[in-house]
């Protein structure tokens, strides 16, 4: 049986990330956002996105992979959350390919991300999640992160509001 194993992402792996981010969201959020906003994405626009980010290492991007085959990526580096002390780390996004929902892709990438935000001297986590993304939601809750009561905000996308709620775990 192979195992999941996670790197530090590549300029290389941006095209899978991308095509990643965008498969996933549109399989997530096909019940949260509107279909012409989902439909709009671009694996380009993406791609050109998460190259910068490997590029200038933010964030730190750490792709999951099988044989080389990338199942998934996570984003992480400071919260960028205004009044957040250094020592708060932020998952900035995490997305596996739907085919590997259920695999322990989000376990793996998790861990790689704990660790790095460890290594960076973080000592609480947090990460930003639509409030009806059940999945989501159920999946963080149960790696330890808890509803921040009171930071519920209203986001803009593809024209439709969406409910956001931030998530937080220590990491000591």
């Amino acid at each position: 049986m192979s195992v999941i194993q996670v790197r530090p992402a590549t300029l290389r792996d941006a095209k899978a990330i991308a095509e990643i981010h965008v498969a996933a969201s549109q399989d997530a959020y096909k019940a949260l956002l509107p279909a012409a906003a989902l439909d709009a994405m671009s694996v380009q626009k993406r791609q050109a996105f998460w190259r910068e980010a490997i590029d200038l290492c933010e964030p730190q991007v750490i792709v999951a992979h099988l044989d080389n085959k990338i199942m998934g990526f996570v984003g992480f580096d400071r919260s960028r959350d205004k009044g957040t002390p250094a020592t708060t780390g932020e998952i900035w996004a995490m997305f596996a390919d739907p085919v590997h929902w259920d695999k322990g892709v989000g376990l793996a990438l998790w861990d790689a991300a704990r660790d790095g935000l460890q290594e960076e001297g973080c000592t609480k986590a947090t990460l930003w999640c639509y409030l009806r993304n059940e999945r989501a939601l159920r999946f963080f809750e149960l790696a330890g992160f808890k509803r921040e009561l009171g930071s519920a905000r209203t986001t803009e996308v593809g024209g439709s509001r969406v409910e956001e709620i931030r998530l937080f775990r220590s990491l000591v």
